[in-house]
């Protein structure tokens, strides 16, 4: 149990340090959400008054490539190589990173 010593600290740090990035993440992404809901409703009455227009059809074709499988992996694998860039402490990052996202 004592080659593990060492690693106490960094994994510690490291697991700390994901939970409060995974947490700040979900708690904007919230905020985001929020906006958007907003800016929807707001886009939604002005239309339904006749103030303007909106071609919901040409907007799903123009998002709908960026919500793609393969795009939201690529995105994600981007954030966790952003976030985890010369870290020795990677693996508890991650760790603390997911529990965070999903306790937050």
């Amino acid at each position: 149990m004592d080659w593990i010593q060492p690693y106490i600290g960094q994994l510690t740090f490291g697991g700390v340090a994901g939970f409060a990035t995974g947490y700040a993440i979900k708690t904007v992404g919230r905020w985001v959400a929020i906006f958007l809901g907003i800016i929807f409703i707001v886009v939604q009455v002005l239309a339904s008054l006749g103030y303007l227009s909106v071609d919901w059809t040409r907007i799903q074709r123009d998002v709908e490539p960026y919500f793609q499988n393969e795009n939201l992996r690529s995105l994600w694998n981007g954030l966790i190589a952003l976030l985890t860039n010369n870290l020795p402490f990677g693996g508890a990052f991650v760790a603390g990173l997911l529990l965070g996202l999903r306790r937050g």
